[in-house]
């Protein structure tokens, strides 16, 4: 317990003198993120994400099936705008793969424009989102988690990949002592697993609740909050902030 609590600390306030510095909460920071957004979405949207790829290939193939509520040309326009994120975000990488403050800065200040503009689209489409909408929100946040994604996987931060949770709980059950391992970054993992969880579950209370687009609108926020907080480090010569 006293190491799973030590994990936890680690991964929200790192020291100093961590490996990764300040990049552990960011992450977390985005993987909030990925939960509002597939939650606005998945409600909102028809049942597609824009981040969880893995369901959109499922949802494709229940779509090709004729299963109701699927949507083949919903989930093909998602993975395509994911694709282009993710090939966007890599270029960003590359350039700026000397310096990982200045890379997640700059991949969340271009996140920071595409979900604006989904905000704005997602105010004017007001309760009843239709195609005209539809496609658009879809590719904006699609193409915004596609960076993030790119942006994560270069940053290669143990257990935060921002999007991905498979592997992170399998990891939980199967590197723990009652599995014969060691336990290592049990705290990390459950961290990722609970902050998307969280901002699925905040998202769904804002869109079911309140207003659709607020889930986007706290999207936002956060997605400032970290570009802001990686504009700190783009002079940084600090460790962490080498590849």
């Amino acid at each position: 317990m006293t190491t799973f609590l030590a994990d936890v600390r680690r991964t929200l306030v790192p020291g100093a003198d961590e490996r990764h510095g300040p990049l552990p909460p960011l992450l977390v920071g985005l993987t909030v993120v990925t939960g509002l957004v597939d939650a606005f979405s998945y409600l909102v949207l028809g049942h597609v994400f824009v981040a969880n790829m893995t369901g959109n290939v499922v949802f494709l193939g229940f779509a090709l099936a004729g299963a109701p509520g699927f949507s083949i040309t919903a989930s093909l326009s998602a993975l395509a705008a994911f694709w282009v994120g993710a090939l966007i975000g890599g270029a960003v990488s590359s350039r700026r793969a000397g310096h990982r403050g200045r890379l997640l800065a700059s991949a969340t200040g271009l996140q920071v424009v595409l979900c604006a503009v989904a905000v704005l689209l997602a105010v004017l489409a007001g309760s009843d989102v239709g195609a005209a909408y539809r496609y658009p929100l879809i590719g904006l946040l699609a193409v915004a988690m596609g960076l993030q994604n790119a942006a994560a996987r270069r940053l290669s931060v143990p257990d935060l990949t921002t999007t991905v949770l498979t592997l992170t709980i399998t990891g939980t059950a199967a590197d723990s002592a009652v599995a014969g391992g060691k336990g290592s970054s049990a705290g990390r993992r459950t961290i990722s697993v609970g902050s998307m969880f969280a901002g699925a579950l905040v998202g769904a209370l804002l869109v079911v609740h309140v207003r659709i687009y607020l889930a986007l609108v706290a999207a936002l926020a956060v997605l400032v909050a970290v570009a802001l907080v990686a504009a700190t480090s783009l002079r940084s010569q600090a460790p962490w902030v080498r590849p």
